[in-house]
C-alpha cells in the first residue's frame, strides 16, 4: 500500500491524478496546508521541504519502505514502479522527462509567484505582479509553440509530463492568461480534461 501525503494544489493534484491513471491503491492523509500541518513534524519526517506531496511506498525497491518528496520524483518513481505512463522508446523518454523538469523548474515555480503577487501580497506591489504576469504569459508560449507540433508534451502518448502541466493551466485565470491566445494549449487542456482519472484526480483530497 502506498500513502499519499497531498492537499488541493496543482502540485499536490499532479500525484493525485497519477495514481487514478494508475488505478493503484493508495491511503490518503489530508495535509491542510492552511492550517499550517505541513510544519507537524511527523510530516517532516517525510518530507523535510515542509512542502506536499509526499508519498510513503511500504513495498519500495527490493521491498524495503521508501519516503519520496518533491512531485517531480513522485512522479518519475511511480510512472517507473508500475510501468505506466513514462515512454519505454528513450528518445521519447527524454523528452518526456524534459519537459516535466520545464514544469519543475519554471511553469510551476513562477505560476505560483504570479498567484502570490496577484492573490495573496499582503501589499500591492506592482512590480511583483508585472514580473510575474509577464512571465507566465511566456511560459504559456513556449508551451503553445511545442503544441503547435506535438499532441502530448512528451509526443504521441500521453505522460506524466501532461499531468504535471494539466493542474497549473487549469488555474490559468489566476495568472491573468486567456486561453484564446494560445490555442494549442486550449486543445491540449481541453482533451486532458475529458479522462475520467483527471476528473478524479482534481479533486482530491476534497471528494475522495
Amino acid at each position: 500500500m502506498i500513502d499519499l501525503f497531498t492537499f488541493g494544489t496543482p502540485n499536490g493534484r499532479k500525484v493525485s491524478i497519477l495514481f487514478e491513471e494508475l488505478e493503484a491503491d493508495y491511503t490518503l492523509h489530508v495535509v491542510d496546508i492552511s492550517k499550517g500541518e505541513q510544519f507537524a513534524p511527523e510530516f517532516l519526517a517525510i518530507s523535510p521541504n515542509n512542502r506536499i506531496p509526499a508519498i510513503v511506498d511500504s513495498d519500495g525497491p527490493g521491498g524495503k519502505k521508501i519516503e519520496i518528496f518533491e512531485s517531480g520524483a513522485i512522479l518519475i518513481y511511480l510512472a517507473e514502479k508500475f510501468g505506466k505512463f513514462i515512454p519505454a522508446d528513450p528518445h521519447a523518454r527524454i523528452e518526456c522527462l524534459k519537459w516535466l523538469m520545464w514544469q519543475m523548474g519554471g511553469f510551476g515555480p513562477m505560476l505560483g509567484q504570479a498567484h502570490h503577487f496577484l492573490r495573496a501580497a499582503k501589499e500591492d506591489v506592482p512590480y511583483g505582479k508585472e514580473r510575474y504576469v509577464t512571465e507566465a504569459k511566456r511560459l504559456y508560449g513556449v508551451l503553445d509553440g511545442h503544441l503547435a507540433k506535438s499532441h502530448f508534451l512528451a509526443g504521441d502518448e500521453y505522460s506524466i509530463a501532461d499531468m504535471a502541466c494539466y493542474p497549473w493551466a487549469c488555474r490559468h485565470e489566476w495568472h491573468q492568461v486567456d486561453l484564446a491566445n494560445y490555442p494549442h494549449v486550449s486543445r491540449w487542456k481541453d482533451e486532458i480534461a475529458k479522462r475520467p482519472a483527471v476528473a478524479r484526480g482534481m479533486v482530491v483530497p476534497n471528494d475522495r
